[in-house]
């Protein structure tokens, strides 16, 4: 399987294996979600680069994950965005067919989407080598 759908798989088996996550969310969703009801969280497109090494193929990842809400503030989604960054760190390390050689925060954004409409976008590096 290619590092893609191993890394995208993965993250949502974590997404939505937390507790604190199924708790606070109404789904997790593989891309836009078309009839969810907020808040709830969503995988953006991912980019991969090579990051092979001479004797093994390698993938650099770019993941992120959006997590929508509403309220006054953006307090609930900016703590829902710090619960999606926990359960992504907490990756396993061996995938199929891959490790994971790294996970690493990029950027965290917290975004007003209109009267009372949240979004945070939560984003990460994988770095992972074919075993």
């Amino acid at each position: 399987m290619s590092a893609e759908s191993v890394l995208q798989a993965a993250v949502l088996t974590v997404l939505r294996g937390d507790a604190g996550l199924t708790a606070g969310l109404n789904g997790v969703f593989e891309g836009p979600a078309v009839r969810a009801s907020l808040p709830f969280a969503e995988l953006g497109e991912l980019l991969a680069v090579d990051w092979g090494t001479k004797t093994a193929a390698g993938r650099e990842l770019r993941i992120a994950v959006t997590v929508r809400g509403a309220g006054d503030t953006g307090a609930a989604v900016a703590a829902l965005a710090g619960a999606v960054g926990a359960a992504i760190e907490r990756l396993p390390r061996d995938l199929s067919g891959w490790r994971v050689a790294s996970v690493v925060l990029l950027r965290t954004r917290l975004l007003r989407g209109g009267p009372g409409a949240w979004a945070a976008v939560v984003e990460y590096r994988v770095r992972m080598l074919a075993v």
